[in-house]
């Protein structure tokens, strides 16, 4: 395997059939060769990270897209490479004391505007550049990218004393850690550290945010709309809560540097019939944390604003099914995180990133989503996030990702695997 990095000076050069020409400024171009066997692969990745945009792998229904990629492990020459009781993938090359595991999720959500895109939503084309798709940034041309870099770094010759593990999960969109964990504890894994695929533009990601779901309900009493005096409304109950609610994100949107958010996503209410005074009133509130906030945190928040009101709040608990009709039980409170940038992690990735870019990092992301890092976390295994993609064309009509970003990601991943 031959992987280098060449500058020179920039000339608008056509991409040949071995090599990939990046432009990084106006005067210089990177050249990166990605080889397994005398042979470049990087039409091959970008031909598989097409592949698995094509595929329609909605949460609970990952089984094609797990088949495919279990398939290609074993094709790029992976020492083990399985799928669990939950429908989650797990490759592994080398059986090195040290580990590190490279972390994405296969599932994606669903469009319900497919008429609307520019380009079809499930196509996989490549234009001016850009692999377009549902998934191409969230994050099928991460699970691409890290797929293929333990292939590349087994043939340079750098995976001796070393276990690097890819795992792609399901039910991520749903469940922020859950397949994972179940992964984990399946297999009784417990890495060194981890890297988060997920999209950050391939800068370096140092953590997320927290997160809560939380359900508040408002109870009335039933009366005949045509005597409401003898009831009491429940969603005139609730509607000074709401406005305490806008009140609670308007304050936390003020706080300088990184903020929380609070969001009321959905209302709905019960009645014996559309003629009758409501009985019941629930709200849906996504609470996104910050460093410092924490479930204390929540408690307090949510006592004030349901304060003197006839509400009851509580997390919510999901309850899913996965393609291979195993239960999942997600309760989503999870608390912000960050890695130092002194952490042995931190500065494996900023090398890895100078060696393959000829600069350092110029700046750092830190996701406002949630991930499934929350599982990593609770382990105590130091984690970093990096991936291909602009994270907030993620879930949005014409969701697309730069080519060159994945081959880029791809490199990183093996420098890392060289380094760490």
């Amino acid at each position: 395997m031959c992987l280098s990095f060449k500058y020179m000076d920039y000339n608008p050069v056509l991409s040949e059939k071995y090599r990939v020409f990046y432009k990084i400024s106006r005067r210089r171009i990177i050249l990166i060769d990605l080889v397994i066997d005398g042979k470049n692969v990087a039409n091959d990745l970008v031909a598989f990270t097409q592949k698995l945009v094509r595929i329609k792998s909605f949460s609970g229904h990952e089984e094609q897209v797990a088949k495919v990629i279990a398939s290609k492990m074993e094709a790029l020459g992976y020492d083990e490479v399985r799928i669990d009781r939950f429908g989650n993938v797990l490759g592994r090359i080398g059986s090195g004391e040290k580990a590190i595991l490279f972390e994405s999720h296969t599932d994606i959500v669903k469009v319900h505007d497919e008429d609307l895109w520019d380009v079809p939503a499930f196509s996989g084309e490549i234009i001016d550049g850009f692999l377009w798709g549902r998934g191409s940034v969230d994050m099928k041309s991460g699970i691409a990218a890290s797929v293929y870099a333990p292939a590349i770094a087994k043939d340079l010759g750098v995976i001796s004393g070393k276990t690097v593990y890819v795992s792609c999960s399901v039910f991520e969109e749903d469940c922020d850690g859950e397949g994972l964990k179940h992964l984990l504890e399946e297999y009784n894994l417990k890495p060194d550290y981890a890297v988060i695929c997920e999209p950050s533009s391939n800068q370096i990601a140092t953590g997320h945010k927290g997160k809560a779901q939380i359900i508040i309900k408002t109870k009335g009493v039933s009366a005949h709309s045509s005597a409401p005096e003898k009831g009491l409304n429940a969603i005139y109950e609730m509607a000074e809560i709401i406005k305490r609610v806008e009140q609670t994100n308007l304050k936390l949107m003020k706080n300088i540097g990184r903020r929380g958010t609070l969001v009321l996503s959905r209302i709905s209410s019960t009645g014996v019939s559309l003629n009758a005074v409501p009985s019941e009133c629930e709200i849906y509130l996504d609470r996104r944390m910050v460093m410092g906030e924490t479930e204390q945190t929540i408690r307090d928040e949510m006592g004030k604003i349901i304060a003197e009101k006839n509400a009851t709040w509580e997390i919510d608990i999901v309850h899913r099914k996965t393609w291979t009709g195993e239960a999942i039980t997600y309760k989503p409170l999870h608390q912000a995180w960050e890695i130092s940038l002194d952490h042995h992690l931190s500065k494996t990735l900023i090398k890895a990133y100078t060696e393959v870019f000829g600069h350092t990092p110029e700046m750092f992301d830190y996701w406002d989503f949630s991930t499934n890092a929350v599982a990593l976390i609770s382990l105590g295994i130091p984690t970093i996030g990096f991936g291909p993609g602009e994270h907030k064309l993620a879930h949005m009509r014409n969701e697309k990702c730069l080519v060159n970003q994945i081959l880029d990601a791809c490199a990183i991943y093996t420098k890392v695997i060289d380094i760490f």
